[in-house]
C-alpha cells in the first residue's frame, strides 16, 4: 500500500479536526455523495485526505499506524446510540488461524483508530451531515481483555473446521459478521470441506454506543461488574461471572432474601437478587460490560416436570416496515436476534412449589436455528404483504400468521397491552400489535443442553 501525507498519529488527527463543522457537500469533490452505502467514509478518504480506498491489511495511515473510522449516531428515545456496527477488515480463515491476538489482522490494522463521528438524520440530504467530532481511540485495558477472548472464540470455531457455524452472537464485543453482496459470499476454511460464509472483524453497535457516550461526548461510565480487569487474565468474562455467582447456587428466593435483607417482593425481585449477588447497586442490564456486549438478562422458571411455562418474547414488529424488509440477514430481527448473547438466569421449582436459584447460562441461537427463525420472519414478511387473514372466533380474532405449531423454534403472536393496543397493517386495517416468539419448548431444549 502507498503511504499517504499524514506521517505521525499528531497529522492524522489535526487534519481530521480541521473537517469538524463543515458540510459534507463542501468537501465532496468528485460526487461520491450520491453513491450508495460507505459514501461518507469514502468522501473523507478521498477529498480530504486525499487517498483512495483500499482494502489492504495495512491501516489507513500506515506511517501513523491509524485505521479511519468514520461512525453514524442516532439521537434515539433512551439517548444516544450508534446507528451500526464498526466494520473492521475481512476474515482470512485460511491465514488467520493460525496467529496470536497481537499478530492477528484486526490487531495489525485496527490497534489505533481515528473516529470521526456524525448524526444521521432521516430524510435529510447526506451533504448537510457534518463530522461534530474526531478522536484517536485505543481501546482501555479491560475492554481489551474482553476483545481478545473474543477474538480467540472466533478462531477455535475456525480450528475446529467450524468456520460455517460462526454467529456474532458468539462473542461480546468483537464479532465477527457477515460481509459481502449477499448470503452466497463465501470462503473456504481450513479444516472443512464446509464453504463459509465471508465475515468481517466488526466491534459491535452496543460497544460503539458506549465507546461514542464516552469518549465523543464525554458521558459518565456506567458500573462495572469486573472492578479489576486483571481477573480476565485467566477466565473469560462470562466464566468470571459464573464464578461470582455459582456460590448462590442451589438457594431458594426466600434464602436469597433473606441473606441480601429483602422484605418485599418487587416485579424485578430476581434482577434485584443478581445484582446483590454480584456486589453491584444497579441492575446488571445496565452495568458497562452488559452494555457494551448488549448482553439481555432473562429469568426463566422451570417447573418440577422440567417445562416452562413462558415463551421468549420480543418487542413489538411495525407491519408496514416489517413488510418493507427484503432480505433476512438486512432486518431489524435479524440484527437483533443474530449478535445478540442472552444471560438466561434459571429458576427451577422444587417439591414445596419455591423457586431454587439453579445457576446461569449464556448463551446465544445457534447459525443452524437462526436459519429457521429466518424462515418463520419470510412467511411472517410474505403473510403482511398478502394481507392477513382476520377472523372473528368465540375467543377473539384470529389470523393467518405462523403458529407455534408450525416451527420447533418461533412463531408470531399477539405482544399488546389489550386489544385495543393496535397497529396499522400495509392495506390501512388495524391490527393487534404483534411480535416473534422463540417457543418455550425450544427454550427448554436449549437449557438441558450439556454446558
Amino acid at each position: 500500500m502507498e503511504g499517504t501525507a499524514y506521517r505521525t498519529k499528531g497529522d492524522v488527527l489535526r487534519r481530521a479536526q480541521e473537517i469538524v463543522g463543515i458540510p459534507l457537500k463542501e468537501v465532496d469533490a468528485s460526487g461520491r455523495l450520491a453513491t450508495g452505502k460507505g459514501a461518507i467514509g469514502t468522501v473523507i478518504e478521498e477529498s480530504w485526505f486525499g487517498y483512495s480506498p483500499n482494502a489492504e491489511a495495512e491501516p489507513d495511515f500506515p506511517e501513523a499506524g491509524v485505521e479511519l473510522k468514520v461512525t453514524p449516531y442516532v439521537h434515539g428515545k433512551n439517548g444516544i446510540r450508534a446507528k451500526e456496527r464498526l466494520v473492521c477488515n475481512i476474515i482470512n480463515y485460511m491465514e488467520e488461524y493460525d496467529r496470536t491476538f497481537q499478530t492477528s489482522s484486526f490487531w495489525h490494522k485496527c490497534n489505533t483508530m481515528l473516529l470521526m463521528s456524525y448524526e444521521h438524520r432521516e430524510n435529510v440530504p447526506k451533504g448537510d451531515f457534518r463530522i461534530d467530532k474526531a478522536v484517536l481511540f485505543s481501546f482501555p485495558e479491560e475492554d481489551l481483555m474482553i476483545i481478545e477472548h473474543d477474538w480467540e472464540t472466533i478462531m477455535q470455531k475456525v480450528r475446529d473446521g467450524r468456520a460455517h457455524e460462526i454467529t456474532e452472537g458468539d462473542t461480546l464485543y468483537l464479532a465477527a459478521c457477515t460481509k459481502g453482496a449477499n448470503a452466497s459470499s463465501v470462503r473456504k476454511q481450513p479444516f472443512s470441506d464446509i464453504l463459509a460464509k465471508q465475515r468481517a472483524y466488526s466491534l459491535k453497535s452496543t460497544y460503539m454506543t458506549q465507546i461514542l457516550r464516552k469518549y465523543i461526548f464525554g458521558i459518565e461510565e456506567d458500573e462495572r461488574i469486573v472492578k479489576d480487569w486483571h481477573a480476565l487474565v485467566h477466565a473469560s468474562f462470562e466464566e468470571h461471572l459464573i464464578e461470582r455467582l455459582s456460590p448462590y447456587y442451589g438457594k431458594t428466593q426466600r434464602e436469597l432474601k433473606q441473606l441480601f435483607g429483602i422484605e418485599k417482593s418487587p416485579k424485578n425481585l430476581n434482577d434485584i437478587l443478581l445484582g446483590k449477588m454480584l456486589g453491584i447497586h444497579g441492575r446488571i442490564a445496565q452495568t458497562d460490560e452488559f452494555k457494551k456486549a448488549g448482553i439481555v438478562p432473562k429469568t426463566i422458571r422451570v417447573r418440577r416436570d422440567g417445562t416452562i411455562k413462558e415463551c421468549m418474547s420480543f418487542p413489538p414488529f411495525d407491519f408496514i416496515k416489517l413488510s418493507q424488509e427484503t432480505e433476512w440477514e438486512e432486518s431489524e430481527f435479524y440484527n437483533y436476534l443474530a449478535p445478540t448473547k442472552f444471560l438466561f438466569v434459571i429458576f427451577q421449582e422444587n417439591a414445596n412449589g419455591e423457586l431454587v436459584f439453579e445457576r446461569v447460562q449464556f448463551w446465544n441461537i445457534p447459525v443452524s436455528d437462526l436459519e429457521e427463525v429466518g424462515r418463520v420472519w419470510k412467511r411472517t414478511v410474505d403473510t403482511i404483504r398478502r394481507g392477513v387473514v382476520l377472523r372473528e372466533t368465540a375467543r377473539g380474532v384470529s389470523n393467518d400468521l405462523p403458529k407455534q405449531s408450525e416451527s420447533r423454534i418461533a412463531h408470531v403472536r399477539p405482544h399488546a397491552q389489550d386489544g385495543r393496543d393496535r397497529a396499522k397493517l400495509p392495506d390501512g386495517r388495524m391490527m393487534t400489535k404483534q411480535c416473534f416468539w422463540l417457543n418455550n419448548t425450544y427454550i427448554a431444549e436449549q437449557i438441558r443442553q450439556p454446558k
